[in-house]
């Protein structure tokens, strides 16, 4: 099936988008939000930028629709505004990744359940001539704080996306309130990573960024990895159905059936290989039950 690009589902998505801005206010999203008319074999997912910008979500949804004849259509936000769009009952399902925002969202009743889908890591990248000498070093947050003391140029998405949200638990563990004119806030952060890379790259400044995001455009950097494999930059991604007892408008069989299937072996197999005959590596790991044992 052709895949659907994140610019396309913005368009689809454009009324569900109105509402988790109007949920930014003094109203509840759910308040607010107008039903959005669904087909009775599809499901409308609320995703995280990053495995839109890097395929793999258009990879399972066509998969999943080729086997079921089911049609999952997206629209790409920060995890954070994911989140608020689930909470408006407008979608079924939303892929997110940040644990501490997640478990609020269930725990609050607007999802059923955390689900184990895939995962990959963050990297701090920076310039090669590294002027806060983080290259080689093991901690994420010596980094960073090497970086602060340094006043080393870094951008960050500052949208409380899930990258951003990330960034913040390590300036957090760092012990450290990154502020001053070294650190700046991309203004178009709340459209991915892929730009705020290509803007980091831009101004030779350090950014803390998903790997496949760098794998995707490593071929036009100039930025190199400097910091990785610490396990604190592990980035887990998770499934969380929409709370149908609190919208009963959400096609929860629907969703069940796609969270089975991207679980499952044959989803976990889409996403252990996926990437490695382009990149020479995968950009996501299975992390599921089965995709475990893979």
């Amino acid at each position: 099936m052709k895949k659907h690009s994140a610019k396309l589902m913005a368009a689809l998505f454009s009324l569900v988008l109105l509402v988790a801005v109007a949920g930014c206010g003094s109203q509840p999203a759910q308040e607010e939000a107008k039903p959005v008319e669904k087909a009775a074999g599809e499901i409308l997912m609320a995703s995280t930028i990053g495995p839109i910008d890097a395929g793999i979500v258009a990879a399972l949804e066509d998969a999943f629709a080729e086997k079921t004849g089911i049609l999952v259509r997206h629209v790409g936000a920060g995890t954070g505004e994911a989140l608020k769009i689930g909470q408006s009952g407008n979608v079924d399902l939303v892929m997110v990744h940040a644990k501490a925002l997640e478990e609020k969202f269930v725990a609050e009743g607007y999802g059923t359940k955390r689900i184990d889908l895939m995962y990959n890591d963050f990297v701090i990248m920076g310039p090669a001539e590294d002027p806060a000498q983080i290259k080689g070093l093991k901690s994420a947050t010596e980094a960073l704080q090497k970086i602060a003391q340094t006043q080393a140029h870094f951008v960050t998405r500052g949208d409380n996306s899930g990258t951003h949200v990330k960034e913040k638990e390590i300036w957090q563990a760092a012990g450290i309130t990154p502020e001053g004119n070294w650190y700046e806030k991309f203004a178009r952060g709340a459209e991915g990573n892929v730009p705020t890379l290509k803007y980091t790259d831009e101004k030779n400044a350090y950014t803390l960024i998903d790997r496949a995001t760098y794998l995707t455009l490593k071929n036009d950097l100039k930025l190199q990895v400097l910091v990785e494999k610490d396990e604190n930059l592990l980035n887990y991604i998770t499934l969380i159905p929409v709370n149908p007892e609190k919208f009963p408008g959400v096609k929860h069989d629907l969703v069940m059936q796609f969270v089975d299937f991207a679980t499952g072996k044959e989803g976990q197999t889409i996403i252990k290989e996926f990437g490695v005959d382009k990149y020479g590596e995968p950009l996501f790991f299975p992390n599921s039950e089965v995709g475990k044992n893979l």
